[in-house]
């Protein structure tokens, strides 16, 4: 039996548009965008990150009491919670650069890509058959992609995940595939 898992990437939140990492604020208005609601199947087991972020994000395609998964949860960032990035560069340039180049590095106290990667793909190789949505984090959804295709930890960097985008992977027997694109209709 194969694994179907759909994973949404939230809708953008002040912490994302200034380039900060998250601090679980709110949701931004959604001006002049209406969303259909998802009507999931009765058999697909609905998931989210902790966050604030993805919690709305469920709730603005019409989905209520999604259940929260702590593996979903962002990378752990310790002391740079809330902080811009910009702003880290200026103040701590040689922690910055060692947490972008060494996926073993967590000089904010936090959880290193590494760890990001394995606590994601060690959740996806434990899942059941079936077909699973999941709304989380952006750099959750790079390290699923990473672990689905057994790409070197540099890829992470090297990943686009956009708002209200989904990324569709299926997968048994520890072999995982990514579905690229969707149907023109």
């Amino acid at each position: 039996m194969t694994v179907h898992l759909s994973l949404i990437a939230p809708a953008m939140n002040r912490a994302l548009r200034e380039a900060r990492f998250d601090d679980d604020g709110p949701l931004e208005p959604l001006r002049d965008k209406r969303f259909d609601p998802l009507c999931p199947a009765p058999r697909v087991r609905l998931v989210r990150s902790p966050s604030a972020r993805c919690e709305g994000t469920a709730g603005v395609l019409g989905l209520t009491e999604v259940p929260a998964e702590p593996a979903l949860a962002g990378c752990a960032m310790g002391r740079w919670r809330g902080r811009g990035l910009d702003e880290l560069t200026t103040e701590e340039p040689e922690s910055v650069a060692a947490w972008l180049s060494d996926p073993a590095a967590a000089p904010h106290g936090g959880e290193s890509l590494r760890e990001l990667r394995a606590r994601v793909a060690a959740w996806m190789d434990a899942l059941e058959p079936g077909t699973v949505l999941a709304f989380t984090e952006p750099d959750v959804v790079r390290a699923a992609v990473a672990h689905a295709l057994g790409a070197p930890e540099a890829v992470f960097w090297r990943l686009d995940v956009r708002p209200l985008e989904r990324v569709e992977l299926s997968g048994r027997s520890g072999r995982w595939n990514v579905r690229l694109g969707a149907p023109v209709s």
